[in-house]
């Protein structure tokens, strides 16, 4: 058994792989990892455990000590130049962030051609992957939470509120939730353009993240929303690893 741990700035998601399939998954705020000990403890003992991180070196401590107890070995994911398949066109592969990375080799596995990898949270990650698994690069933009807290905090007049998206909003909260859907949309669109440009034509685009269902009802582009995509590459780093963990 697999334990897959992806550490981000507001939630801890994580999930139980047999080799084969998810048998578990959920998700903690990223403030109560020390707990997470307690909840694996009612879980099957894992093999194996891979983990990444981007929420800082006080949460790695913090998962470190939770999963301890367990007694399985804690493999943390890195982004390198090339694993699983996929290749990195970054000056310093190991400057990207390894919950895109993990994105990345996700979305590789699940769709094995040319696509966008979108990754909606606290933050949105864009990335372009080509047809033969080269990660061409991609964006990093504010997520919708982060964008309504900027305007509410930089300005006099436009303070947190309730708004709902509309084509022509006629309210100050209709009109902040409309432009931040539409600056995120606009992201994926231009990178969509982006990539045919350059010849990847007719590229996927698959989402993750909480705001993946706001961002693809309103998206001009047929999206494919997956659950967990950081986990779906943890896992594929683990099994391509030596000494896969297996059920058996």
């Amino acid at each position: 058994m697999i334990l897959a741990i992806d550490a981000g700035n507001s939630r801890i998601k994580w999930g139980f792989h047999d080799g084969e399939a998810w048998t578990k998954q959920s998700s903690v705020e990223t403030a109560t990892a020390r707990q997470l000990g307690t909840v694996f403890a009612r879980e099957p003992a894992p093999r194996l455990i891979v983990a990444c991180n981007v929420a800082g070196a006080e949460v790695a401590r913090a998962l470190e000590e939770a999963l301890a107890p367990l007694g399985a070995p804690l493999r943390w994911v890195a982004s390198r130049a090339a694993q699983c398949g996929v290749r990195s066109s970054y000056e310093d592969p190991g400057q990207l962030g390894a919950d895109r990375w993990a994105a990345l080799i996700g979305a590789w596995h699940l769709l094995g051609g040319p696509c966008l990898v979108v990754n909606a949270g606290t933050t949105m990650t864009v990335d372009a992957l080509s047809d033969d698994g080269l990660f061409l690069g991609g964006m990093i933009v504010a997520g919708t939470e982060l964008m309504r807290e900027a305007l509410a905090r930089n300005t006099a007049a436009l303070m947190l509120q309730e708004g709902c998206f509309r084509f022509f909003p006629n309210t100050t909260g209709d009109a902040i939730a409309s432009g931040v859907v539409n600056a995120l949309c606009g992201a994926i669109e231009r990178m969509a353009s982006f990539m045919e440009e350059a010849g990847q034509r007719h590229p996927a685009c698959v989402l993750s993240g909480g705001a993946a269902g706001l961002i693809a009802s309103h998206l001009n582009l047929e999206a494919k929303l997956v659950d967990n995509l950081v986990l779906e590459g943890l896992v594929r780093i683990a099994l391509s690893g030596p000494g896969n963990p297996t059920a058996k």
